[in-house]
């Protein structure tokens, strides 16, 4: 199971914690407001009242132990940055903040946040089964519980054909497409339905279709 912390319970903040319980996830939220936080625990893991500009409140709750966390902050912008500075600190593999222009964005970059989002509620659904699926870069959702997901090349995966892999025996899904990002830095590119002789190689993307069940199986 995965754990994703989230500081900041504004209208982005709730929805993507709603949406990771959904998921399955284990979810830490941080929040100053009292009520929020009460009525936020009914739905998640946990939730704590505290300030995520204070790095012992952020370890205190958990965070330092979190797969990934999101500094969802909205305006006030130096917290923002300072909570996402300690979440570094604390060593969290990876760290989503929300950024309200594109030079607060760029702030955080140089702090050190490793995806900078300009969220609304359809991103925060979105970004949740990302969060979820932990290797996946994106998500497309044909129909209620069947998707198309991009994710990095597994470790398993890497040097052997698709035959080989067995990921449609083993996984029940089906790899529709490999990007590949060449060597000589032309543009990307793109094997559209891949035969079971072509071999998958280290920073390989895998487009893949299946149940969303089967999905995060394969990436957790």
């Amino acid at each position: 199971m995965k754990r994703i912390g989230i500081v900041g319970a504004g209208r982005f903040g709730e929805a993507l914690a709603e949406n990771l319980a959904r998921q399955g996830a284990e979810v830490i939220l941080l929040d100053f407001n009292r009520n929020t936080v009460q009525r936020m625990s009914t739905l998640i893991s946990k939730a704590v009242q505290g300030d995520g500009t204070n790095p012992n409140i952020l370890e205190e709750a958990g965070f330092k132990d979190c797969d990934a966390a999101v500094v969802a902050i909205g305006t006030n912008m130096e917290g923002n940055i300072l909570t996402t500075m300690n979440l570094k600190e604390l060593k969290v593999p990876y760290v989503v903040a929300k950024a309200v222009s594109d030079t607060h964005g760029k702030v955080l970059e140089r702090v050190g946040a490793d995806l900078v989002i300009y969220p609304d509620r359809e991103r925060a659904q979105r970004l949740a089964r990302s969060l979820v699926a932990g290797v996946a870069v994106d998500y497309f959702e044909i129909t209620e519980g069947v998707s198309v997901v991009e994710m990095k090349a597994p470790s398993q995966f890497i040097g052997k054909t698709l035959m080989e892999t067995k990921i449609r025996q083993s996984h029940g899904v089906t790899v529709l497409a490999i990007k590949r990002e060449p060597d000589d830095g032309r543009a990307a590119k793109n094997i559209i339905s891949p035969t079971g002789d072509d071999i998958i190689e280290e920073g390989d993307t895998l487009v893949i279709f299946g149940q969303d069940k089967k999905l995060q199986a394969l990436s957790s």
